[in-house]
């Protein structure tokens, strides 16, 4: 049995790359959501910050759905 180190290495590359994002639109929509609660504490609204943190899950779910996509096709 030969293994192919250089696919081996890209597959582990792509994978912490897209990990790192999903962790990042996560965090994002995490931070949206948590300026929504501070405005609704000073008595303001957050319109922006709640979509832009609804689109970041979104695009996490979407993301994560792609690649349920890929491992059952």
């Amino acid at each position: 049995m030969k293994i192919d180190w250089a696919a081996l290495g890209s597959v582990f590359g792509v994978s912490l790359v897209v990990t790192v994002a999903l962790v990042g639109l996560f965090t994002l929509g995490i931070t949206g959501l948590s300026r929504r609660e501070r405005a609704a504490a000073q008595g303001g609204s957050a319109g922006l910050a709640v979509t832009g943190a609804y689109a970041a899950f979104a695009a996490c779910a979407a993301a994560v759905g792609y690649g349920i996509y890929l491992i059952v096709a």
